[in-house]
């Protein structure tokens, strides 16, 4: 991973001039819309090809682009001659993937946080030493009944199955770094939390304040619409590609508990590898006895937070002005730089 002096020193060369660049997919568009919202400048890292889409939203394009063939070849050097900082989010750390590490370009956040979600191992680690509930994970002679395979990556449930023995899941899978967890049913509730060191409002935490920007679930091909199609008397294979995301309000009695697990993820951060700057996302289900497990977090935006472009039920306890997740980022970029303190929330 690149010397954090490196970046300190190129962040050091900018001053308060600088500008929000991100690949133009994802959570883009409210990136770049949060970032003119508060005054800054942005750059679109687009695939030649797509330009045109992201071109024909006049509040939600950059204002300026940098064409690219392939995403693992960002040019770094352009990059750091425009001041920029590079928001990360799920289709970045997926498509540039290992040399993420050594961008040599300053990222907001803890690029650290990116590894240890891209290690299934390292999360589980993450989410227990948190003290939260987690499902059960088995080796696959353990199988004795329906379980859930997870490969690493951002790859928005995109190849996960079900299978219900050690049998099926030899005769299924072939990749020799995935996950089996326990297959638990309830609601899926995503809550995006922001944390700052900076915050003098939100939720207490040792080293700063948290925000709850919002609440999403996930709508997963199959998984969500399979009811249909066994109606019909057909037996399809339930999969879990992720197709978009819905709004979520909480029975308020919950916040209390979800808001200590944001607490946790975050504390636990600090002590594991020196911090979760920003936004993240702990993914959790609930039961019907209204325990909450997490099975995932996300160290970084997550798109559920695109249901959210002016703010969310959650949001506007905190802010009179629309503030959506990518609004934010950008505006804790801008007071850090006031403050001269840049170097504190990017690596």
């Amino acid at each position: 991973m690149i010397d954090r002096k490196k970046i300190e020193d190129i962040v050091d060369g900018y001053g308060k001039d600088f500008k929000i660049a991100t690949i133009c997919s994802h959570s883009s568009l409210q990136i770049f819309k949060g970032a003119r919202e508060e005054g800054i400048k942005t750059i679109g890292i687009v695939q030649k090809g797509k330009r045109k889409l992201y071109e024909s939203f006049p509040l939600g394009r950059p204002d300026e682009f940098i064409e690219i063939d392939n995403y693992k070849d960002i040019d770094t050097k352009k990059l750091r001659e425009k001041n920029a900082i590079l928001i990360p989010h799920g289709s970045f750390v997926e498509y540039v993937g290992e040399k993420f590490d050594d961008l040599a370009v300053p990222v907001y956040g803890n690029r650290r946080s990116v590894m240890w979600e891209r290690s299934r191992e390292k999360m589980f680690q993450w989410i227990k030493k948190a003290g939260i509930k987690t499902p059960r994970t088995y080796k696959p002679d353990e199988i004795d009944g329906p379980v859930m395979v997870k490969f690493p990556g951002a790859k928005g449930g995109r190849g996960y199955l079900i299978v219900r023995s050690e049998e099926e899941f030899h005769e299924k899978v072939s990749e020799k770094d995935y996950m089996i967890q326990e297959f638990l049913i309830g609601v899926r509730a995503y809550p995006h939390y922001f944390f700052s060191p900076f915050g003098k409002t939100g939720y207490k935490t040792k080293n700063g304040t948290i925000e709850l920007l919002g609440v999403d679930r996930r709508v997963e091909s199959s998984a969500d619409e399979i009811a249909r199609a066994v109606s019909i008397g057909m037996s399809p294979q339930m999969a879990f590609t992720v197709i978009g995301n819905e709004p979520l309000v909480l029975r308020e009695s919950l916040l209390s508990e979800y808001m200590e697990i944001g607490q946790r993820i975050s504390d636990t951060s600090f002590d594991l590898f020196g911090g979760l700057i920003g936004p993240y996302c702990v993914e959790t289900i609930i039961n019907e006895e209204l325990e909450i497990y997490a099975f995932e977090i996300s160290a970084r935006i997550v798109a559920g937070t695109n249901v959210y472009p002016d703010g969310s039920p959650y949001s506007l306890y905190y802010y009179k002005e629309p503030m959506s997740a990518g609004r934010r980022i950008a505006r804790e970029l801008k007071n850090a730089a006031k403050m001269k303190k840049l170097k504190e929330i990017v690596y």
